[in-house]
């Protein structure tokens, strides 16, 4: 408050000044003279004998604001004592300031000592005597956006010396005691000032933080001030750099305390010390943190350390009350580098006598495993980390990200990588002998999805044989992230993906339950309850490398023992492979028509490996399964596109298919004759772009000689167990036999009758003619012409749907030539 009322004082007594004056100059006054005498000042700017502004109790190391003052005259500055009454009273020093340039902006520093004998000397004979120190052309903001200064040395005792932004540029260079710098310009931030002397900068004088960041388009001014030697220089103030603002506030830039950051790791599995308290101490005792009951496989994080000062971790018990009571061990740390990032790991065990020896030779006592250069974040925008060995009784490994690469080759106990950068992703992690890739000793799996930029520690933990071991905690891998996060990587189990589809027709398979066993661990892996005929289950999560069993049994099974119909072994599944199972065939092939291929149909899973869940492409893929015990090799034709299936007999599974996703009439033929169509259907693909589908042929060709089963029909599972059927349609006319030309003309009855929604009209020519057929309703109206243009003689089918008709009584008539018939049809919906 003092200080605000003597500037207000002092910027009226300016304003009253310039209101006379028609030359001013701007001028900033600091008090930077460290003789304990001048410690504060009353300081008089005089115009010969006129006093034009006073500073009342001026302190060493302030300053005022920039203010108006008069130009073009004779000025001088009157130090008084900081009782003085007036310009004459307890007068210091008397000293000439001359004349100021009008509108001229000036920095003038108060300096020196009052008596340098009684002071230490200038190591550079540089006199030290009091004095004004004036600095012309200064700024009151910066001509740039970030931050303009000046450095003046005005430490009497100080040498030549330079000054360095480190790790940026050396900002004042050979500088004697009150040299002034030119204006310096630098990006508003932090930095750490080193003074050195000027012909040695490895040896540093001082160092201090200078906070410029918030300074962006500001000007200051920067002083070296005080003495690196009080105790020669009277006990006055310690040498300090410090930055006027152009308001007048003066910022002492704290002295730089050197630094490390650090990481702490427990990874001694000693059973003993599971949990324990650390101390980080100095040679005297210095306590500079404690990690409380720090647990096994914890991590801290980064926090800021001493560096350039020898440490010690005293390792102690988790009751301790200080670094000397209940003592576990002493291991020293060492001197850290300053501003180095460390990450330490206590690891080992304290008996390496009553555990397991390494299979390496390489010794297990605790200890302190140190990485230096660690990093707290990613330096790219993957995931960074390095891997440590710190299982005592593993061998030498090899870390392989399973499809990707050799993370650690040959890494023995106590082995640490360098940095290792991947994408961030989920990733395998098989741990295999150095010298045997091919033997995994354990896999993990570790998600790295959302660590993009960060950065972590990796490492291996605990006993392979924890039975050797005091039953200490089993081997692992783990990752410590930078804020003390630690993630266990959850043991790997093989799996791989598979997709029942109930494609059997036997009627007596209807409905089923199916249990899928574990044959190893004799558990039940999934049951699939009252599955239905051409029911899909979705892709589910199954064991693989590990022997299993499907078991049928009636849907009013209780157990996997209960009403079984069938077990049917499916052997190991490949570890991350995709499989498509159809319970395909019938129970008792006696009672059902047998193949006419000669292939047998009993009851029996068909599987498929290598299937897709979903489409590599933009188009729809798909394999088709000929699944109809009846039906013959066939060809499957998407009419005027390809031939899809080719020659297929029963049982028989195509590659995967590729077309766009669009609709098809699918046109099913023997093999050996494709004039002749067995069934047409219409498959509605559009949606699916992008999709995976499994298409099967079903049921049989002639259900009456089959237990009344199930009609054939062609349908399509989708990945996620939704089952498609196609529909049953003829959408052209054809000559279904155009080698055996008929003698009569005919109109036969419609087939399937009544129908829903789709029935097929046949009719024989024995000639070419012009023919038209058409169906009307009851009361004689034409309801829609299918037929209508010349044909050869032959036998003709064709289709009629009647899907957005009514249930009811309707007629279709053909009139070919002079021939005319009309037949009866019953659509019942």
């Amino acid at each position: 408050m003092h200080n605000k009322i003597k500037y207000s004082a002092l910027a009226a007594i300016f304003f009253l000044a310039s209101t006379v004056m028609a030359q001013t100059a701007r001028l900033q006054v600091i008090h930077n003279a460290a003789d304990v005498a001048a410690a504060s000042v009353d300081i008089y700017l005089m115009n010969d004998t006129t006093e034009l502004i006073k500073l009342d109790d001026f302190a060493f190391r302030t300053a005022s604001p920039f203010v108006d003052a008069p130009a073009g005259v004779d000025l001088s500055v009157i130090i008084a004592t900081p009782t003085s009454t007036g310009n004459s009273d307890g007068v210091i020093a008397t000293i000439p300031i001359g004349q100021l340039d009008d509108m001229g902006k000036y920095v003038v520093f108060a300096n020196g000592v009052l008596d340098p004998s009684i002071y230490a000397a200038n190591p550079d004979a540089v006199s030290t005597g009091f004095e004004l120190l004036v600095k012309s052309m200064a700024r009151e903001e910066a001509v740039s956006e970030n931050v303009e200064f000046f450095v003046l040395h005005g430490s009497t005792d100080a040498p030549t010396v330079d000054v360095i932004a480190r790790d940026v540029a050396t900002l004042v260079n050979d500088a004697p005691y009150k040299s002034m710098t030119e204006y310096i310009e630098v990006p508003a931030d932090s930095y750490i000032l080193d003074v050195t002397p000027g012909s040695d900068n490895s040896t540093i004088v001082a160092s201090f933080e200078a906070d410029l960041s918030t300074l962006a388009g500001g000007s200051a001014v920067v002083f070296a001030s005080g003495f690196l030697d009080p105790s020669t220089n009277q006990n006055g103030s310690a040498f300090g750099i410090l930055a006027a603002l152009v308001d007048g506030t003066v910022i002492e830039f704290p002295a730089y305390t050197p630094q490390a950051r650090m990481q702490v790791i427990h990874n001694s599995a000693e059973v003993a010390a599971g949990s324990v308290d650390i101390y980080l101490i100095d040679d005297d005792q210095n306590l500079y943190s404690k990690l409380d009951d720090f647990g096994f496989r914890e991590a801290s994080p980064f926090i800021d350390v001493p560096a350039e000062v020898s440490l010690t971790a005293v390792i102690a018990g988790p009751s301790s009350t200080s670094q000397t009571d209940q003592v576990i061990g002493d291991i020293p740390v060492g001197e850290l580098t300053d501003m180095e990032t460390y990450i330490v790991f206590a690891n080992g065990v304290l008996d390496p006598s009553s555990y397991a020896a390494n299979p390496d030779g390489i010794s297990t006592g605790f200890e302190l495993l140190v990485k230096p250069m660690a990093r707290e974040e990613a330096m790219s925008e993957n995931v960074e980390f390095f891997v440590l060995h710190g299982s005592t009784d593993a061998p030498t490994v090899d870390v392989i990200a399973r499809d990707v690469a050799t993370l650690v080759n040959d890494a023995p106990y106590r082995a640490m990588t360098d940095y290792i950068e991947v994408p961030a992703n989920s990733y395998i992690l098989d741990v295999t002998p150095g010298s045997d890739n091919s033997t995994i000793v354990a896999s993990f799996e570790a998600d790295l999805s959302t660590l993009a930029g960060g950065s972590a520690v990796v490492f291996a933990s605990g006993f392979l044989d924890p039975s050797t071991n005091q039953n200490g905690a089993a081997f692992g891998i783990l990752a410590a992230l930078a804020d003390g996060t630690v993630i266990e990587f959850p043991t790997y189990t093989p799996e791989a993906r598979l997709q029942v589809i109930h494609n059997a027709a036997d009627v007596a398979a209807a409905s089923v339950d199916i249990y899928l066993w574990n044959t190893v661990t004799n558990s039940l892996v999934i049951k699939l309850d009252d599955f239905a005929f051409r029911a899909a289950t979705p892709f589910v999560d199954v064991p693989a490398e590990e022997a299993l069993d499907v078991i049928i049994a009636a849907s009013s099974s209780v157990s996997e023992t209960d009403a079984v119909i069938a077990t049917i072994p499916v052997g190991e599944l490949t570890d991350m492979e995709k499989y498509v199972v159809f319970a395909n065939g019938v129970l008792d092939p006696s009672s059902y028509a047998a193949n006419s291929d000669g292939i047998g149909t009993g009851f029996e899973l068909l599987v498929k490996p290598m299937v897709r869940e979903e489409a590599i492409s933009e188009n729809v893929e798909f394999f088709v399964l000929h699944g109809s015990t009846d039906a013959p090799t066939v060809d499957v034709i998407a009419r005027d596109v390809a031939t899809l299936v080719n020659d297929a007999p029963y049982t028989a599974m195509t590659d995967y298919i590729e077309v766009p996703a669009a609709s098809y009439i699918l046109d099913v033929t023997p093999g050996n004759d494709n004039s002749t169509i067995v069934a047409s259907f219409e498959a509605d693909l559009s949606t699916l772009a992008g999709g995976s589908a499994v298409v099967f042929a079903s049921g049989f060709l002639d259900p009456s000689t089959n237990q009344n089963g199930s009609a054939f029909g062609i349908l399509a599972a989708l990945a996620d167990g939704n089952v498609v059927e196609f529909t049953q349609i003829i959408t052209d006319i054809r000559n279904v036999d155009g080698k055996n030309l008929p003698a009569s003309y005919s109109l036969n009855q419609n087939y399937p009758n009544p129908f829903n929604p789709s029935t097929v009209i046949s009719f024989s020519i024995p000639k070419s003619e012009f023919v038209s057929l058409k169906i009307y309703n009851i009361l004689g109206s034409e309801i829609s012409t299918l037929l209508n243009e010349d044909l050869n003689a032959g036998n003709y089918q064709v289709d009629f749907n009647a899907s957005n008709l009514a249930s009811g009584t309707y007629f279709y008539q053909i009139n070919a030539g002079s021939y005319t018939q009309i037949r009866k049809m019953n659509l019942i919906k």
